[in-house]
């Protein structure tokens, strides 16, 4: 990890969940790290709470304004760019789907073409999501040559975005040696996750209002990861891209063992056990937007070519995850208890 040291790099979405633990994580690593993105839209979020700007130069825009991602490129001459600015949410993309394609599709060409223009950028890593590929409710695992879909909005703005980049890299990028990869990761959990319908906030406000968790989808399968895991996988990744070229400028899994790919009902049974709590979950059968039952990831690809492979059981990731929102509750500084958990991982085994 000494490679990220001096590094310039850009983290469009620094402001996100994702965003945020990577920020910190290269701000450790010694990067000069510069983020792009709207300001966080909900009242408790790890941005703010964890004091993720504190060690970096944040600034707040729209990535569907083209003119002022050209600037910022432009002004801050970013070596490496992880795009993670998005709408990441399927819910949501019902609500509004002409904005979710526009975030999501327009405004990774306006990063890509911001890019393009640069004369200082090196690599790019784009974070799309597993749901990305046409799901066919079968039980083998997705590989990065699999069909790309969406059923709805958001899976499918995601697939285009995975489109888009690969018609940047033939067309514009690969020709300016600017090595481009997408990276594809399974749920991801962690502390600092206050996202509308999701599972961990949603459980979390229940649990201290004391109210009955309300499951959508118990018996939904998905591949649940630490926050953590997949962003080592995007580190590994940047600095191949940066140090060894074209070879691995493709698209990438990063997705947990089998025995973490688990029912959100077992994962919210672990999850309410270890806070302690004794609420049991009902299952709210009203009428929901569609949503996947069953999504499983390969991520043989990058055990193999790039030596990653997740370091956390599903207990240890749930146990993080609890941890980190049991510490916020008790008012603890989250910036130094987000950096130990970071220097946790790291000191792990692979």
């Amino acid at each position: 990890m000494t490679f990220w040291e001096g590094k310039r790099v850009l983290v469009t979405g620094h402001t996100g969940f994702k965003g945020g633990w990577l920020s910190l994580w290269l701000q450790k690593l010694g990067a000069q790290v510069i983020g792009y993105s709207l300001k966080p839209d909900t009242s408790n979020n790890l941005f703010e709470i964890a004091c993720v700007a504190q060690n970096m130069i944040s600034i707040f825009g729209d990535i569907k304004n083209g003119e002022s991602i050209l600037e910022v490129i432009k002004e801050h001459k970013p070596e490496i760019v992880f795009h993670l600015a998005a709408q990441p949410l399927v819910r949501a993309s019902y609500l509004d789907p002409i904005d979710t394609y526009a975030v999501n599709v327009m405004g990774t060409v306006n990063i890509l073409n911001a890019v393009r223009l640069s004369d200082k950028v090196r690599a790019v890593v784009n974070i799309t999501t597993d749901k990305c590929y046409e799901n066919m409710e079968w039980d083998w695992s997705y590989r990065e040559t699999d069909r790309l879909g969406g059923h709805d909005p958001y899976s499918a703005s995601k697939a285009c975005s995975e489109l888009v980049t690969d018609s940047f890299r033939k067309s514009f990028l690969a020709e300016q040696n600017i090595q481009i990869a997408s990276v594809r990761a399974g749920n991801v959990i962690g502390g600092g996750d206050w996202a509308a319908d999701r599972l961990i906030p949603d459980l979390i406000v229940s649990i201290r209002a004391g109210r009955l968790p309300m499951i959508r989808n118990p018996y939904a399968v998905r591949p649940w990861q630490h926050v953590l895991e997949p962003l080592h996988g995007y580190l590994t990744l940047g600095e191949k891209l940066y140090t060894k070229g074209s070879s691995f400028a493709t698209a990438w899994n990063f997705g947990p063992g089998e025995e973490n790919i688990l029912t959100v009902g077992e994962v919210t049974d672990k999850l309410l056990k270890h806070w302690g709590s004794d609420l049991p979950w009902h299952y709210d059968k009203s009428k929901h937007p569609h949503e996947a039952q069953l999504l499983k990831l390969d991520s043989s690809k990058a055990r193999s070519k790039l030596n990653w492979k997740p370091r956390l059981s599903v207990y240890e990731t749930i146990k993080w995850t609890i941890d980190w929102y049991k510490q916020w509750e008790e008012q603890k500084f989250m910036k130094d208890f987000t950096m130990q958990q970071i220097e946790a991982y790291e000191r792990k085994k692979g």
